[in-house]
């Protein structure tokens, strides 16, 4: 079965000190590094473990930090960029 980036839907998060692993409904999981969102570097656990999951599963989103997180563009490599 061939599954696109754009139909990936998040269903839990989990943290690990470097990284963060993000389950899907299709069973796959998805490890990122915290690195590519500042934001989360920062935080503490319970901040962490503070997030919603949006729009079906497609967006992540922890309100205290101002994070926003698209799940199909993780799958692309997408990591945060700053502003110039």
């Amino acid at each position: 079965m061939n599954i696109s980036a754009s139909e990936a839907r998040a269903i839990k998060v989990e943290f690990t000190q470097d990284s963060f692993v993000v389950f899907l409904a299709d069973g796959r999981t998805l490890s990122v590094p915290k690195t590519w969102f500042p934001p989360l570097c920062d935080a503490t656990d319970e901040q962490l473990s503070n997030y919603l999951i949006s729009g079906g599963g497609i967006g992540l989103h922890w309100d205290e930090l101002d994070e926003d997180i698209y799940v199909p563009g993780l799958l692309l490599g997408n990591k945060q960029q700053s502003v110039a």
